[in-house]
């Protein structure tokens, strides 16, 4: 008799067990991902036979059994189906931890678009022959404009690019960005000339730490070097040679602005916050939570609103200076938009 049949052991009745090659069929899921998910402790069998080793499943763990392998589809780790599957007679536990998991999702398209859209420009830079690009600004307009990105720099070693600011050359100014994924802040300076293709290079924060700030700066991209000029002085350093996401798909054309003042700078300062802990790396940060009301922008540490990292935010206003407009304020997966006539900072929304 098998144990897809009823088995009788003393006044014992165990009904129903499934076999291992029932369970696959039945629920989707291969049997080697079945004993994968027994070694990982996420779908444990109803019974083990201690002589064979030969593993069986209750009924009711065939809908289990379907709901890992859904999860699975889409991405889901181990760790969070071993959580779902815990919270899955809460209902507010559940839809919390699959929000979660779509953010994940939506933010790596995001990150894999950032990617893919630099193959089609690296492949025309091995296309075409590579020539210097000189560039000619004012210094304290340069100044300025690294001052309002070089908050938003990453210091991620895994990822070296993010590490540096971009500088966006193109026929009528040059655009500086920074981003170390969480956030994203952008300034441009005017060209008072240009001689050469448009070009992007990456500069290592430290050397672009180094600009000089008054009188004219010239700007020369030959390869992967990189050459400063300011009157007498010179500076010369190397390009990080990696591509650097394609910041232009990330700042939406059109959104809702808010008017932005001191007293939100004072309210965001002073205002209640709570602390979490980021998956990535661990960092504790304070959250607050913004939202618009009647009255303007409302600042606290719970309710309906855009979560943001209070910290990133006043870095952002920081760097922006006077005129500022908040915007984006749409949702919580939405970017929150600091704008002013200086720069444009996004701030990731966080999971609240």
């Amino acid at each position: 008799m098998t144990l897809d049949h009823v088995e009788t052991r003393g006044s014992l009745i165990v009904e129903s067990l499934r076999g291992i090659g029932r369970m696959a069929r039945e629920s989707g899921l291969s049997v080697s991902a079945l004993r994968f998910y027994d070694g990982a402790g996420v779908l444990v069998p109803a019974h083990v036979d201690p002589r064979t080793g030969y593993r069986s499943y209750a009924p009711e763990q065939v809908l289990v059994a379907r709901l890992v392998a859904v999860l699975r589809r889409v991405g889901m780790p181990i760790a969070g189906i071993r959580e779902l599957l815990a919270r899955r007679h809460d209902p507010a536990g559940v839809d919390e931890l699959l929000a979660a998991h779509l953010h994940q999702l939506e933010q790596g398209l995001v990150d894999a678009r950032r990617a893919l859209s630099s193959v089609r420009s690296l492949i025309e830079q091995e296309e075409r022959p590579m020539s210097p690009t000189t560039v000619t600004v004012a210094g304290p307009e340069l100044a300025a404009a690294l001052r309002a990105v070089r908050f938003a720099v990453g210091s991620d070693p895994e990822l070296p690019v993010l590490g540096g600011v971009l500088l966006d050359v193109a026929a009528d100014a040059v655009t500086l960005v920074a981003t170390d994924r969480y956030r994203l802040a952008i300034a441009s300076v005017p060209l008072i000339a240009l001689d050469g293709p448009a070009v992007g290079a990456v500069v290592p924060a430290p050397f672009s730490d180094r600009f000089p700030e008054t009188g004219t700066v010239v700007i020369t991209v030959d390869g992967a070097t990189i050459g400063v000029r300011a009157g007498a002085e010179e500076l010369t350093g190397h390009l990080i040679p990696d591509a650097f996401p394609d910041y232009r798909r990330l700042v939406p054309e059109n959104d809702r602005s808010v008017p932005v003042d001191a007293s939100l700078r004072a309210a965001l300062a002073a205002a209640p916050t709570r602390t979490l802990r980021r998956d990535a790396d661990g960092v504790e940060y304070e959250v607050a939570v913004l939202s618009v009301g009647p009255d303007g922008i409302a600042v606290g540490a719970d309710g309906e609103g855009v979560a943001v990292n209070r910290e990133f935010l006043l870095e952002a206003l920081d760097a922006g200076g006077e005129g500022q407009l908040l915007l984006s304020l749409d949702g919580p997966i939405s970017p929150l938009v600091v704008r002013s006539p200086r720069s444009v900072s996004l701030l990731m929304p966080v999971r609240s």
